[in-house]
């Protein structure tokens, strides 16, 4: 964290009649709503609340595409010996409130392709976190699976959520990769904050604020547009290289 950064936090805040900084007042908050299961709908791909009678059959046949296992690596549980014990493990997940889970549905194919969920989610303070990515070799390195990250960030902030968070093992080089790439800004990390499948963890953690929120989903917006895409499907603008410019006119 750079001491800009910092600078930039305390300037936020404001001194009591005993000369201490506190945070600014917000007088107009209100927590918000804890989000319901909805359809969120793309150009490329849709989410739909997870069903394992939807989407039991598709996402089984989706993660058999990675045949080493990698995607299970980093994630609390799993792989799974067969099918039958995917779908048992797909079924204590739906209908959760929290985690909330979604299906990654392809909008070509209508094949479920990938999940995600909110999670930790806090409206009395407007936080939400999301996890639980794993996305099926199908999804990955695809339009489809930034614009997933891209609906659940905007249906997050439209109902009012004020900080999105994004955390994952320090050692996952991908997934931190992939929050900087969707416009998080890396905070730190909590050592030792878990044990995952018998091994320590480090935990690092990745935001978007409310305020940056904007300038984020113009710069998501700019690259999933159909004008950034030749047609051959290869990008023109790469969205690293947008988030990194971006980063670099905030310091």
């Amino acid at each position: 964290m750079s001491d800009t950064f910092i600078a930039q936090r305390l300037a936020a805040g404001e001194a009591n009649a005993l000369g201490q900084l506190h945070g600014l007042p917000l007088p107009q908050w209100q927590p918000c709503p804890q989000p319901q299961p909805v359809v969120l709908q793309g150009q490329y791909c849709r989410l739909e609340p997870l069903s394992v009678a939807r989407h039991g059959e598709a996402l089984y046949a989706a993660m058999r595409r990675d045949v080493e296992g990698a995607n299970w690596t980093y994630l609390p549980y799993g792989p799974f010996a067969d099918q039958a014990s995917y779908r048992q493990w797909l079924s204590s997940m739906e209908g959760l409130a929290d985690p909330q889970f979604y299906a990654i549905v392809d909008a070509g194919s209508g094949q479920a392709l990938g999940l995600a969920s909110y999670l930790r989610i806090d409206p009395a303070n407007g936080v939400i976190e999301v996890g639980h990515l794993n996305f099926s070799p199908l999804l990955q390195r695809t339009p489809a699976a930034t614009e997933a990250m891209y609906l659940l960030m905007r249906h997050a902030f439209e109902l009012g959520y004020r900080r999105y968070e994004w955390k994952c093992n320090a050692l996952n080089l991908p997934s931190r990769r992939a929050a900087e790439r969707l416009g998080f800004l890396f905070e730190g990390l909590f050592r030792q904050a878990m044990i995952s499948k018998g091994r320590n963890r480090d935990t690092a953690w990745y935001s978007i604020l409310d305020g940056e929120w904007p300038m984020v989903r113009q710069l998501l917006e700019q690259w999933l547009s159909a004008d950034n895409f030749d047609a051959a499907g290869q990008q023109q603008q790469s969205l690293t290289a947008l988030m990194t410019n971006w980063r670099q006119t905030r310091q």
